[in-house]
């Protein structure tokens, strides 16, 4: 912090914290609760044998000779029947069938009771593990928003501050340009970037560009400050919210090739490229399972759900998570979907690349041709979700190109990545729309035929802001 600059402690911020305690103490209950079953109980079983005595064995007048001094043979036979349910289907081995012919005179009734009981029970099993199932999603969704409040409230704590002289020197200037100030919040990041909050009005009816206030911030602070893309881009009568932020020292272009299965102008790959809380910009490829209209509804509610998490602040790894489940909860059917996603911090020309179930992914640099790979599952397989990461530090001109697997699979198996180095390497097309269009061309002249999947080829490049 600068001379004359305080963290400032905040109520709220503890609140939060708290909220973040009893939802993770929530989560612990659920997972308390019943859990998934693999057999049956004793209870169940006797219960299924009361049924077919009910239903089966009442009016026969070998009842009470079965089931008095003979019930011990007869519970015999029926867990025989279960057994060889469970293991051969509904069809009995001949063995079996052979011994509850000799012991029953009503023995197509009966195996059909205790088949019938059988299934019942399987069916209120399998309710209860979908239910314990479920539950288990709930508890990882609860977890997972606890851990981000937590992070929320730890930033915030670490990141309000208050400076005295600072804010009345920017009262002073604004109220000259016929600004009044409602409120005003000074924010740092983990990079020491701040962030100036102004809520403010005009005193006048004449409407002030926010644009024209980012000079005289600037100058106050001692930093180049920009307003944000988001907030309102006028100053009117009405109180108005605006941030300010550290202008970034890099800036990023992307660009999509795609094409469908058969050169259909369906396809079942979404793509986004969005800005992001803190300086950081994201693009983002998701493949949907299959191809065609059921693969693009796929791929596009992924890209939607992660484009609404983050750019509302989640963090990458919770955000993807988070669909995880969703989807693993939300349906019977297994539907995944892939999520290859780079997050560029604009401020210190970091990159993070994540994968779920991804395909390769390519760094060109101006010496070299850096290769990523990831072994993880794709999104709505399981519960337990292993997401791979790297960071890397990029430099100016530095390119990001991401492939969807219909890309690498054209290619002869053994060389796929020798002959996208190749590809990518021999051209000097800086545009990254351009390129992706070269790398993609290139791949179906070496096939000779049309795409037997979809394929899509994303390209993102970081250039150091000109001042």
């Amino acid at each position: 912090m600068e001379n004359g600059q305080v963290l400032h402690s905040s109520p709220y911020v503890e609140q939060i914290d708290k909220f973040a305690v009893s939802l993770k103490q929530l989560a612990k209950t659920f997972l308390k609760l019943e859990e998934k079953k693999q057999t049956f109980s004793e209870e169940e079983i006797d219960e299924m044998f009361a049924c077919v005595r009910e239903e089966v064995c009442e009016k026969c007048e070998k009842n009470s000779w079965c089931w008095g001094e003979n019930y011990i043979q007869m519970y015999q036979m029926g867990y025989e029947i279960l057994a060889a349910v469970d293991q051969y289907g509904n069809e009995l081995d001949a063995e079996t069938k052979r011994k509850l012919m000799q012991r029953c005179i009503m023995a197509p009734r009966f195996y059909r009771g205790m088949l019938d009981s059988f299934h019942e029970a399987r069916q209120n099993m399998i309710w209860i593990n979908r239910i314990a199932r479920s539950r288990e999603g709930c508890a990882a969704q609860l977890d997972l928003f606890a851990d981000m409040l937590q992070n929320v409230a730890k930033n915030l704590e670490d990141s309000i501050f208050t400076d005295e002289r600072l804010g009345k020197r920017i009262l002073s200037q604004l109220k000259r340009k016929g600004i009044r100030v409602l409120s005003m919040h000074f924010l740092v990041n983990g990079e020491g970037k701040y962030e100036l909050h102004l809520t403010m009005r005009t005193w006048k009816s004449e409407k002030i560009p926010v644009k024209s206030l980012a000079g005289t911030l600037s100058n106050l602070t001692g930093r180049r400050l920009i307003p944000g893309k988001e907030g309102a881009q006028l100053i009117g009568t009405d109180y108005t919210t605006v941030v300010f932020r550290e202008e970034p020292s890099y800036y990023t272009m992307s660009g999509i090739a795609r094409i469908g299965k058969g050169c259909s102008n369906i396809s079942g790959d979404s793509f986004t490229m969005m800005d992001l809380p803190g300086g950081k910009r994201g693009v983002a490829l998701s493949d949907g399972m299959g191809c065609g209209q059921a693969a693009c509804r796929e791929s596009t509610l992924v890209i939607e759900l992660l484009e609404e998490l983050l750019e509302a602040g989640f963090p990458e790894k919770t955000a993807i998570q988070m669909i995880n489940t969703t989807l693993v909860c939300g349906r019977e059917e297994i539907h995944y979907s892939t999520i290859d996603l780079t997050v560029f911090d604009l401020y210190t020309g970091e990159c993070e690349l994540i994968k779920a179930g991804a395909s390769s992914t390519f760094i060109r640099r101006k010496d070299q041709i850096e290769h990523l790979t990831s072994t993880s599952l794709p999104i709505g397989v399981m519960n337990s979700l292993e997401i791979d990461s790297v960071k890397r530090q990029l430099t100016d001109g530095t390119y990001v190109i991401m492939l969807t697997d219909g890309v690498l699979d054209a290619l002869p198996v053994g060389e796929q990545d020798f002959l996208l180095e190749t590809i990518i390497k021999g051209t000097e097309i800086r545009n990254p729309k351009e390129l992706a269009r070269h790398i993609l061309q290139q791949v179906l002249n070496w096939t000779g035929k049309e795409p037997e999947d979809d394929m899509s080829v994303l390209v993102a490049a970081l250039w150091k802001c000109r001042k």
